[in-house]
């Protein structure tokens, strides 16, 4: 069969990566790929978000299933347009997506349907906004409620700075339409987790459990941004704890989505707080979360074609799904000044020997020019490998991570802390 993979991040290559070792593909495209995607499938120059070339290439191609990486296509609508034309596509419909394109939208299907989350309002005022932050007082949490590929979160532990970051998304348009309508919302303490879940509308499955890195320095320290780094299994996510998070949280919010009209059909990425009083979910994601698709996938023994196909078919209940007990980590490493404005275009060394160390390096941000990598994005490479123990898996990743180089990038030492301190 031939499959078309849309995006072009570390998660497409994931997804790639492992759609390959299904002995019923044939071949694979990917709309747009990057280098390290580009040893594996046939790039094409269409954009993510270009509706229109996709659906032209799926037709003009024949292609026999598409699988929708980022949320943006999900979010405009491609599943919705691939369905029309009568093609096979893997990734919600744009009304489901909507959990993830409206912040707003998915408060008000958890408050509804009693789906435990933090309390929340909502604003496009900037005026009734700072009057509620006055209000409440700090520490709270800033969101803007559209897209704005991670870094549309602001955790102000302080009055002043929640009224800057409203001023900058209703005022000063840093993130443009995704800012125009900002979520403010309790904070939450406790430890953060990962689930992502098959869903085919009716029936949910959690995959390994895993925990992403935010912010971007160690220690938890600076901004947040797309993903420093994560690793799976998470020690603190007991069997006691995902049964909870299952019947609380999981099945109801396929069931929410299905009473609201929104069937999902897909993989469903809730990220979590596991505070004193019990899981509570932080937020939705409508597709594979990145960087965690990288050790979670490492760790998937099962066909995901397999897998994909059950859950179009609606029969997610009857596949196994078996993983690896061996624990991964990924780690990113980022152009310096990310999550902020930062360079593009340095060449990348050190690729082949890292991967000798027994580490997969799944590229992010990576174009290939004159036969060299070059660093082409903010998150550029996620180095990811498995290992007997957690801690095993940390060194190994490490020692790759060590063998790359390109000029003033940088990543986090720590990943993976949480684990060890377990």
């Amino acid at each position: 069969m031939k499959v078309l993979v849309v995006g072009g991040g570390g998660r497409e290559h994931a997804l790639v990566w492992k759609i390959a070792q299904s002995p019923k593909v044939d071949k694979i495209y990917c709309a747009p790929g990057n280098a390290g995607i580009a040893s594996l499938a046939e790039c094409l120059p269409i954009a993510a978000e270009n509706i229109e070339a996709i659906l032209s290439f799926v037709e003009e191609k024949d292609i026999d299933l598409t699988v929708i990486g980022p949320e943006a296509p999900l979010a405009l609508g491609l599943t919705d347009e691939l369905e029309k034309a009568g093609r096979i596509v893997f990734g919600p419909s744009k009304a489901a997506a909507a959990i993830e394109s409206s912040k707003e939208i998915a408060k008000e299907l958890m408050q509804k349907h009693h789906i435990p989350t933090a309390a929340y309002a909502a604003f496009s005022n900037s005026n009734e906004a700072i009057a509620y932050i006055r209000k409440q007082g700090a520490p709270l949490v800033i969101k803007a409620d559209g897209l704005a590929a991670g870094k549309g979160v602001i955790i102000a532990m302080d009055e002043q700075t929640a009224i800057d970051a409203v001023k900058q998304m209703l005022e000063d348009d840093v993130f443009g339409l995704a800012g125009h309508r900002v979520v403010i919302e309790e904070f939450l303490e406790g430890e953060e987790v990962s689930i992502l879940a098959f869903c085919d509308g009716y029936h949910i499955v959690p995959m390994a459990s895993a925990q992403d890195h935010k912010r971007a320095y160690d220690d938890d320290l600076g901004p947040n941004t797309g993903g420093m780094g994560a690793y799976s299994p998470a020690p603190v996510y007991t069997q006691e704890l995902a049964e909870i998070v299952e019947k609380t949280i999981l099945v109801p919010s396929a069931d929410a989505l299905r009473a609201e009209s929104r069937i999902y059909r897909g993989v469903l990425y809730v990220g979590l707080m596991i505070t004193k009083d019990g899981p509570k979910v932080l937020e939705y994601n409508a597709r594979f979360g990145d960087p965690e698709t990288q050790p979670v996938l490492m760790r998937l023994k099962t066909d995901l074609i397999d897998i994909i196909y059950a859950i179009l078919e609606g029969k997610l209940d009857e596949i196994n799904i078996d993983w690896d007990e061996k624990p991964s980590v990924c780690v990113v490493i980022a152009s310096g000044g990310y999550p902020g404005s930062y360079k593009k275009g340095y060449e990348i060394n050190g690729l082949v020997t890292a991967e000798s160390e027994g580490a997969v390096v799944f590229h992010a941000g990576t174009v290939i020019k004159n036969d060299k990598v070059l660093s082409s994005g903010g998150r550029v490479l996620g180095v990811t490998a498995t290992g007997e123990s957690i801690a095993e898996a940390i060194a190994k990743t490490y020692r790759a991570v060590e063998k790359i180089s390109f000029e003033d990038s940088f990543y986090r030492k720590d990943i993976g802390y949480r684990a060890l301190k377990r």
